[in-house]
């Protein structure tokens, strides 16, 4: 199954964003302890086309509960980067 995951940063979290980004792409880089494998993955950018104001993942995923436990688990979160998160099932009908 497919699984959303957005994620917005708090005010003012893009310093600590940059601090922990090496963790952060060090940790995706095996998600298989978890058992997910990320279809798709990028920052959210700001309407300037360039600062970065959250994470967006396309996750795939035996259930729900697998993806909470990746999502907890990254350093981003770890940091308290970010204010809101939100995981979703998703369902591909094109791309």
């Amino acid at each position: 199954m497919l699984f959303a995951i957005h994620a917005l940063d708090r005010a003012g979290a893009l310093p600590t964003r940059l601090a922990n980004y090496d963790a952060h792409k060090a940790f995706l880089s095996d998600t298989s302890r978890f058992g997910v494998k990320i279809v798709m993955s990028g920052p959210l950018v700001s309407d300037d086309g360039q600062t970065m104001i959250g994470s967006l993942f396309l996750i795939e995923a035996p259930g729900r509960a697998e993806v909470e436990a990746f999502n907890r688990a990254d350093p981003f979160a770890a940091a308290g980067i970010w204010e809101k998160v939100t995981i979703t099932g998703f369902l591909r009908r094109q791309g």
